[in-house]
């Protein structure tokens, strides 16, 4: 116990705590967000489920490039639409990184989607596991 109470070593201690703290914060804020998805999976489950992708990014985002198939539907108009989703297969949300898609799942979830996703790293994650993606314009 005279071990842990010396100065030095109190310090290599709360480092120690404060390394592991940080290291497990990206796997606890995951768990939380609930429902995140590879991008394999995203692909499994669009083939074998047909899976819709909700695209949340901005209109001008999604114009400019996007995920095939994926219908847009802004983050800020999600209350107001999410009603022109299926309730009966999975969705698969979509912003730039990841970091959105969080939001639009828990209020998809709390308008009665049962199977909500995030796609892990978002449309960059899409684009940069190599998988294709195309512009123009299809509206939810």
């Amino acid at each position: 116990m005279d071990f842990l109470l010396q100065q030095n070593n109190l310090f290599i201690l709360a480092v120690a705590i404060i390394s592991g703290a940080m290291l497990a914060w990206p796997m606890l804020a995951k768990g939380r967000a609930g429902g995140g998805l590879s991008t394999e999976d995203a692909v499994r489950l669009i083939n074998h489920k047909q899976a819709v992708m909700v695209d949340v990014r901005a209109a001008e985002a999604y114009q400019a490039g996007h995920i095939a198939q994926a219908r847009s539907l802004p983050l800020a108009e999600i209350d107001q639409k999410a009603a022109s989703l299926p309730k009966n297969k999975p969705l698969v949300v979509v912003c730039e990184t990841g970091r959105d898609s969080a939001k639009a799942a828990a209020k998809l979830k709390a308008q009665g989607h049962a199977e909500v996703y995030v796609l892990e790293g978002g449309q960059q994650g899409w684009i940069k596991a190599g998988l294709p993606t195309t512009s123009g314009r299809k509206a939810a």
